[in-house]
């Protein structure tokens, strides 16, 4: 759903009485009959950037090519360590396959044989079900209507869902006898289910090359350089495959996404279950996913070949034996970058073994039998994880406003994009006498302030399209990476609005009355009020991509042309997208400016 723009008498509608809206500077507090209760100050913003960001320990993977129509071409690439799920293949360890036990014939050599490998990385799904009909709201004829009837068969979604019928199909069983005709719909297997993928940016059906490496540079976890107290930040700058860290290829093809449900049935038929095939019942139901078949030599010999030996010993000698694998795409038919979920990503391999079958005679040998079993184990994707991300050269227009913010001149227009371009916003700069006049003024009035906004109109002349433009900003305490008191206070939610928690504080993308991307607006009522109280420092504040708001923890990052190290929120690494804003500089009756709602008192 999205947020319409508030006709300015609703927002000045705080009082009885009627009021005007004043666009001021210091001429503002010149006159001490002041009647209004509502106010414009100015606001100073600059362009600001990283040259890199710290993305190890980041929620999420990202992978893959987009052309942003203003800030060009973003690409991402994944690295990432193996974590043992264990040391034993088969039923028994290395060690009692060679030592035997004289007491247990079946143990013997196993032989393990590794048949194949899958590299699975899983998708952002979103399985959301307001009415709780058994249809996910992307597909529900109306998600707030449990007797809606999304395939049109006259059967409730409910009531299908109930009945262990299909509600997306008119005919569940495909047989050709519709639902609501049909008295056997027994075939069709109700755990099935259909996805919203989320989280994917550009043609979703474009094709690429994927390609697996193996890792050769060891990942510390701890950093030497803090005496390996402390975790080792790793930084989007880093690309272990162009400097060469990089040994065989475990995958090299072209890659079309596939958004289905994984289902894989039984391999045998139970003899004891006459009237049913397992063979056509799904064992194993997997969420859509990338998934890839890798090298199974490679795996036989750098992992089952080594059971028992100390490189599978401890999680630390393995990953000094195998120390990971880099993704990385190329040569796409369309931009298409993913967001991927890198916490249950994992190579699976699937593996035979000699197993002893005693035909059910244990004290007698004479019928013993050597037969193939079969089992898999998992390599999860964890540990030391980056995302090396890469942006083309940065467009002169952007290059000028962020000169002119490293000079502290006040921006034309703010460039804002996911882990590169932000901005600093500054209330009212200490090191300027006007600004702190207007601040001292502000304190003298016997003011109480309702409300205070920040707002950040869209660059009209930009672009207007909805998909390019980033469903949220964040601000925050630019000093330090922390959170703003107005977002920790805040716990309002909107379940009408994709992430709309904290939507008091906002940030959210906003349109126009023409259904037009607007402008994005910050509540800022506590931050203002402890100015004007004198107790509260009055710190630049920071403005970037917002992704998520429960990522805001702050990673390390460093600022363009070597001037430092700041704290920089990991919600503005999340994603690529970017949005061009009017700056306080900008001529434009929109331009950055802060909203006061006051009372008098």
């Amino acid at each position: 759903m999205k947020i319409k723009i508030v006709v300015l008498s609703v927002l000045l509608f705080v009082a009885s009485c009627a009021k005007e809206y004043h666009t001021v500077g210091i001429q503002l507090f010149e006159s001490q009959a002041i009647s209004t209760e509502g106010v414009k100050l100015p606001v100073y913003s600059y362009q600001d950037a990283t040259a890199s960001v710290q993305t190890n320990g980041l929620p999420l993977g990202q992978l893959g090519y987009i052309q942003h129509p203003v800030f060009g071409r973003a690409e991402a690439s994944i690295t990432s360590q193996l974590q043992l799920t264990g040391s034993v293949f088969g039923n028994f360890s290395q060690d009692r396959e060679n030592e035997g036990d004289e007491d247990n014939v079946a143990v013997i050599e196993e032989r393990e044989t590794v048949t194949e490998v899958f590299l699975d990385i899983p998708f952002f799904n979103n399985t959301k079900d307001s009415d709780n009909d058994g249809v996910i709201d992307a597909f529900d004829a109306d998600p707030e209507d449990p007797q809606s009837d999304t395939d049109g068969d006259s059967i409730s979604d409910l009531l299908e869902t109930q009945s262990d019928l299909n509600p997306l199909s008119s005919d569940s069983d495909n047989d050709g006898i519709l639902d609501a005709d049909d008295d056997d719909n027994a075939s069709y297997q109700p755990e099935n289910k259909v996805y919203e993928i989320d989280s994917l940016y550009g043609n979703r059906e474009a094709s690429f090359e994927l390609k697996v490496h193996r890792l050769t540079y060891f990942l510390s976890n701890l950093d030497p350089d803090n005496n390996f107290v402390e975790q080792k930040p790793y930084y989007s700058s880093t690309d272990f495959y162009e400097q060469g860290f990089y040994g065989e290829t475990l995958f090299d093809g072209e890659y079309t996404l596939n958004f289905d449900e994984l289902r894989f049935n039984y391999k045998e038929d139970d003899p004891d279950t006459e009237d049913i095939d397992e063979t056509q019942q799904v064992e194993t139901r997997l969420t859509p996913r990338i998934r890839v078949p890798l090298d199974p030599k490679f795996f036989q010999r750098f992992v089952l070949n080594l059971e028992g030996q100390p490189e599978l010993s401890s999680q630390n000698l393995f990953n000094q034996h195998l120390r990971g694998i880099i993704i990385r795409t190329e040569n796409f038919s369309d931009d298409l970058y993913m967001l991927l979920d890198l916490s249950n990503a994992a190579i699976q391999i699937n593996y035979t073994y000699d197993e002893l079958d005693q035909n059910g005679t244990t004290d007698d040998t004479s019928d013993d039998f050597i037969t193939k079993a079969e089992s898999s184990y998992l390599l999860n994707l964890n540990g030391v994880q980056l995302n090396t991300l890469k942006n083309a050269l940065v467009a002169p227009q952007i290059t000028e406003q962020l000169q002119l913010g490293n000079q502290s001149v006040a921006a034309e227009k703010i460039y804002i994009q996911g882990g590169r371009n932000h901005a600093r916003i500054q209330l009212f700069d200490p090191e300027n006498d006007l600004q702190q006049e207007q601040l001292e003024r502000l304190r003298e009035n016997n003011w109480l302030i309702n409300e205070a906004n920040l707002v950040f109109h869209i660059d009209p002349t930009a672009y207007n399209d909805p998909s390019v433009l980033p469903d949220r900003l964040y601000l925050y305490n630019y000093t330090n990476g922390k959170t703003l008191n107005d977002f920790d206070a805040d716990q309002s939610l909107n379940l009408n609005v994709k992430n709309g928690d904290k939507y008091v504080f906002g940030g959210l993308l906003e349109y126009d009355d023409n259904d037009r991307p607007s402008h994005y607006k910050f509540r800022i009522t506590n931050h203002v009020n402890n100015l004007i109280r004198e107790d509260s420092t009055n710190v630049s504040l920071g403005l970037i991509v917002g992704s998520n708001t429960d990522f805001i923890a702050p990673k390390s990052a460093f600022l363009t042309a070597a001037r430092g190290e700041i704290n920089y929120p990991t919600a503005g690494i999340l994603n690529p997208l970017g949005v061009v804003l009017l700056g306080s500089a900008n001529t434009s009756t929109e331009s950055l400016s802060l909203e006061l709602f006051y009372t008098e008192y």
